[in-house]
């Protein structure tokens, strides 16, 4: 009983956050809080000097997400600097208000701005805010700047000697955990179907079951990612076309699920798939490194055997037995994969060189970065009203919804949960403050709870991060002596007031609108489409040989920010039904064109379609990228009557093709076909048949 729980945790965990490196990043942030805390000791500085190496400590393991090891030293050298201007400015201007408000609303501006130089620059971004910010609720002064430049370097010190000696990434054992993260959230997804059965489709169990396919492809693309890492090109390309497959199967699982039961099953058969769902889910390997495999097991065979027992005469139930085969076939075929190295060397490829980023450019971040100046000022002015002492948490709250977002509505969103956060954070505040009041070790003890709730659960629920951030305030208030609930209470007012005056100023300043975004976005998914489809067509006749896993990645990628931008069209507090339909229209179908890419990428082959009928496949292969650059061209420039999309002939490319991988790859294709119509439709782009010729 003890190890069936304790199993069931570590599944949950490892589902719950893939490689553990939520964790990771939450235990650094600690230790190296507890390491800056522990050197300075000998020098006797004050409290609010030793918090200050404490949360230059917490910040560098929060921001410092650079890929390589490399890339973090140079980025923690440079955090140094930063951080150092930071505090001098933050001292300099509190002896000479308003200097501080002046020069901490324009920092708003460059840490906005500077999010376009990717990881680096959110991170120097960020250190330079919230180092000017806690200076300033910490009231230092001039005479303390020696003293709290040492906290700074010592704090950053702490973070390096975490970050590359005592919790240092490990490659092998991060893919490992990556791929239990896979095995738990593969057999989540079973479990969401079982449910979805048993209830007979409810509308819960539906919202379980797209969230388990969700999340087990987040994990597809963090294995796809860091599978180069630990081996070969070779073994990388065959283990992600592997996962890959894995997770159609998941997907045609959820769809044969989801078709069945559309109409009522006789009696028994709901028992029956759900028996054997539950049987699947209990022969997968909790530890993908464990042996014998799920092929070895002679329930695995009856598996195939009665998956395969569907003719003319087909009983209900027999898609979901055959999808269920097909999904232990691709499963067993993944696991052999990653515990062995074999198959053909694949082509070399050239290295794509990345467009730099231009230092100075008018776009969505340009007028992200105005509005967030502009709301910032707003938040002086507001904050003021509310707490003359106290002002600078509105400016926090102008700084937090705009890192991160990019439309008035995901700020918006943004906004409300930290609010909400915040509100909640007030109940915990007051009462941990209360019940370890004048316990210094206590205190202590729970801040540290609370910075790692905080840095564990920053990048999946801004509402819990705003708790542990408030529940922290009110510790850190307890123990500077200065803790009322009235703080507290001024603390969620001029949240309230900095999120209002953000929105304010994205809305009403340069406003950018969530659709103008989303279309955007669109338009770069398509760009992916277009590059995809034409390399695909490429490959199957044998003119080239491309890798086109990687295409169909940046394909999902594209996609994937696609969700993210279309977020507060999606979002329950969208009270209009219409724009939330329309939302999950556009991202549904995305998504469909997407897994057929995935499909097409896991099963094609060099050559597969060379010979007769790839001057067939070249045509059909034109079409679909004629539609692609109609579709783009709608959305880059909306509002402009383009030409119709052109409906397939219904001749089929697959004469005469008997192989099963082959026409499989064919039917992908011609499925991602009524996507982009389907696609189009949504968009405002109509289709019409191909001219006849006489």
């Amino acid at each position: 009983m003890i190890t069936d729980v304790r199993n069931a945790f570590l599944d949950r965990l490892a589902a719950a956050d893939p490689g553990l490196v939520r964790l990771r990043l939450a235990a650094s942030a600690v230790l190296g809080i507890v390491l800056a805390v522990l050197a300075l000791q000998p020098l006797h500085f004050p409290l609010t000097t030793t918090l200050v190496a404490a949360i230059a400590a917490m910040m560098s393991a929060f921001t410092v997400n650079d890929a390589t090891s490399g890339g973090q030293a140079v980025t923690l050298l440079l955090a140094l600097v930063v951080g150092t201007a930071s505090i001098t400015a933050a001292c300099f201007g509190s002896a000479y208000a308003p200097l501080d408000s002046v020069v901490f609303v324009l920092l708003i501006f460059v840490a906005v701005y500077v999010q376009r130089f990717g990881p680096r620059g959110t991170a120097l971004g960020s250190m330079a805010f919230f180092l000017f910010f806690f200076p300033m609720f910490l009231q230092a002064h001039l005479a303390q700047v020696p003293h709290l430049l040492i906290a700074l370097a010592i704090g950053v010190a702490a973070n390096a000697v975490v970050r590359f000696l005592l919790l240092r990434r490990n490659a092998e054992s991060e893919l490992i955990r990556y791929r239990q993260a896979f095995r738990a959230r593969l057999g989540a997804a079973v479990r969401a179907s079982e449910a979805y059965i048993s209830s007979g489709g409810s509308d819960r169990s539906n919202r379980q079951i797209r969230t388990a396919v969700e999340r087990l492809h987040e994990v597809v693309l963090l294995i796809e990612d860091h599978a180069p890492d630990v081996v070969d090109d070779r073994r990388a390309d065959q283990l992600r076309r592997r996962v890959i497959e894995v997770e159609l199967a998941v997907q045609w699982l959820v769809i044969t699920v989801r078709r069945t039961c559309s109409r009522p099953l006789p009696e028994g058969v709901a028992d029956d798939l759900v028996a054997r769902l539950a049987r699947f889910r209990s022969l997968m390997e909790r530890d993908p490194r464990d042996l014998p495999l799920i092929s070895q097991t002679g329930e695995y065979s009856r598996m195939l055997v009665e998956g395969s027992r569907i003719d003319e005469r087909a009983h209900p139930g027999d898609g979901v037995r055959r999808a269920i085969a097909e999904l232990a076939v691709a499963d067993d075929r993944a696991q052999r994969i990653a515990n062995r190295q074999a198959g053909a060397e694949l082509p070399a490829e050239e290295d794509e060189e990345d467009e730099p980023t231009k230092a100075f450019a008018y776009d969505n971040q340009t007028r992200g970065a105005i509005q967030a100046v502009l709301g910032g000022g707003l938040a002086v002015l507001a904050g003021q009203l509310i707490s003359p002492q106290r002002w600078y948490w509105a400016v926090l709250t102008v700084f937090v919804v705009f890192i991160g977002t990019s439309s008035a509505g995901a700020r918006f969103v943004k906004g409300m949960r930290r609010t909400g956060g915040t509100l909640l954070g007030i109940v915990g505040g007051v009462a941990l403050a209360l019940l370890v009041s004048g316990n210094t070790p206590a205190i202590l003890a729970l801040l540290l709870v609370c910075v790692f709730g905080m840095v564990y659960t920053a990048r999946v629920s801004q509402f819990l991060m705003a708790f542990f951030v408030t529940s922290m305030l009110g510790l850190l208030y307890s123990l500077l002596g200065t803790f009322s609930i009235e703080v507290l209470w001024i603390r969620v007012a001029e949240t309230a007031v900095g999120a209002a005056c953000g929105l304010l100023a994205a809305v009403v300043v340069l406003p950018v609108r969530t659709r103008a975004v989303m279309l955007d976005d669109i338009a770069v998914a398509l760009d992916e489409l277009h590059e995809f489809v034409e390399s695909a067509a490429k490959l199957l006749s044998g003119r080239e040989n491309v890798n086109i896993i990687e295409m169909s990645r940046d394909l999902d990628r594209a996609v994937e920010q696609v969700r993210l931008t279309i977020e507060p069209l999606t979002h329950p507090i969208n009270l209009r039904s219409a724009r939330r339909d329309y939302g999950w229209h556009v991202l549904t179908t995305l998504e469909g064109i997407a897994f057929r890419a995935r499909h097409v990428a896991a099963r094609a082959q060099p050559g597969q379609l060379a010979g007769p009928v790839s001057e067939r496949l070249d045509q059909f292969a034109g079409r679909i990228i004629a539609n692609v650059d109609l579709v783009h061209e709608a959305v880059s420039n909306p509002g402009t009557r383009t030409r119709k999309l052109v409906r397939d002939d219904g001749t089929p490319v697959a004469d005469r093709i008997d192989e099963a991988e082959t026409r499989a790859v064919l039917s992908s294709l011609s499925h991602l076909d009524e996507g982009l119509i389907a696609l189009g439709r949504v968009l405002g782009v109509g289709a019409q048949d191909p001219p006849r010729h006489s």
